[in-house]
């Protein structure tokens, strides 16, 4: 805040709040193809902002951070799930005790997706469907001109620490280890011609080509403390939110303000079974295999116990690193634009 004195009087002037800042994930097709017709429109709307266009991983993170550091309120993401979850990274510091917590840099500050990525499942999951692009950018273009709390939701976050425990990150739908892990790093490496099918499509191809050199290994698996398995795993899973891979739904009763996380493990299941069990998962039907067992808590410890049994690790679409892993949850951490009908919204 700035003083200026005249005479007797002393006015104060606060610094006006920097525009909000829109992240474009550079390397999608999908959002390179997307910006120019939300650029055109927030235009339109008369909404004065900064953008800018990744050119490496994790620069969504250190650009986010950056702004917030800076005084911006509001950051929006033109790309997927995984360039979300960087932007959402970009929200918190984390501790050189990393067993803590990471902090907000601004808790009222909020993060608004412009969705244009594979499977967008986030969004899905905020809004309770899949909604057109023009309602995001409906969304983000009110919260920009209002400001307030009507146009957001707050909602948990899922702190992780792999590579045994010592590399952080942050995680807003769900973490998959195992297969799902070998599955996110086909889809990633997936060319032009799989990137133009669906993102359910490109991630049932990458899991069966992932299904044939898979092989069960031993995980110890450990919520609030408590071993609920130690044995050969086909699949692990952390759930944050109701959607991930491409609108699967590895917790049907996962909900994204609770508090809680949901672990998903299976166990014992041949290569039929989980074909089977990939052909389900969309609609939840895996959870009435009894070889399949979901957890709920606030932390979880997935353990494995040989270099060669490492398992990799998937977070919002993106390989993080290796098991063992840690996730924790923090309760009502973030603050999403969703628009004033779908603030209240239970996904």
């Amino acid at each position: 805040m700035t003083r200026f004195t005249i005479s007797t009087f002393t006015i104060y002037h606060s610094p006006p709040v920097p525009k909000p800042l829109i992240v474009i994930n550079n390397a999608a097709a999908k959002a390179r193809r997307a910006w120019p017709l939300i650029k055109d429109q927030l235009q339109a709307a008369g909404v004065d902002f900064a953008f800018h266009t990744t050119t490496h991983p994790c620069d969504a993170t250190t650009q986010t951070r950056t702004a917030l550091h800076s005084r911006v309120t509001t950051i929006a993401v033109v790309g997927g799930d995984g360039s979300l979850s960087e932007a959402a990274e970009g929200f918190f510091e984390f501790s050189e005790r990393l067993e803590e917590l990471p902090s907000p840099i601004n808790p009222n500050a909020s993060l608004a997706i412009l969705p244009a990525g594979t499977g967008d499942d986030f969004a899905r999951g905020l809004m309770g469907q899949r909604s057109p692009l023009d309602q995001w950018i409906a969304a983000f273009i009110t919260h920009c001109r209002e400001q307030n709390a009507d146009s957001t939701r707050i909602v948990d976050v899922l702190y992780g620490r792999c590579n045994d425990y010592l590399k952080p990150f942050i995680c807003l739908n769900a973490s998959s280890m195992g297969i799902g892990g070998e599955t996110a790093a086909r889809v990633a490496a997936q060319g032009k011609f799989m990137r133009r099918l669906s993102g359910e499509a490109r991630f049932t191809l990458a899991a069966a080509a992932g299904l044939v050199n898979w092989r069960e290994r031993r995980v110890r698996v450990v919520v609030d403390e408590v071993e609920i398995l130690d044995g050969p795993v086909n699949l692990a899973a952390v759930a944050n939110a109701l959607y991930a891979g491409g609108g699967m739904m590895l917790s049907p009763q996962a909900r994204i303000d609770d508090g809680k996380l949901d672990v998903v493990t299976a166990s014992g299941l041949n290569r039929a079974n989980v074909v089977r069990e990939l052909m389900r998962i969309h609609e939840g039907g895996h959870v009435v295999n009894p070889k399949v067992r979901i957890t709920q808590g606030t932390k979880v410890r997935v353990e494995t116990f040989s270099d060669d049994d490492a398992m990799k690790i998937e977070a919002d679409g993106n390989v993080r690193g290796v098991t063992p892993v840690e996730f924790r949850v923090m309760p009502r951490a973030l603050r999403f634009v969703v628009g004033r009908q779908s603030a209240t919204t239970k996904t």
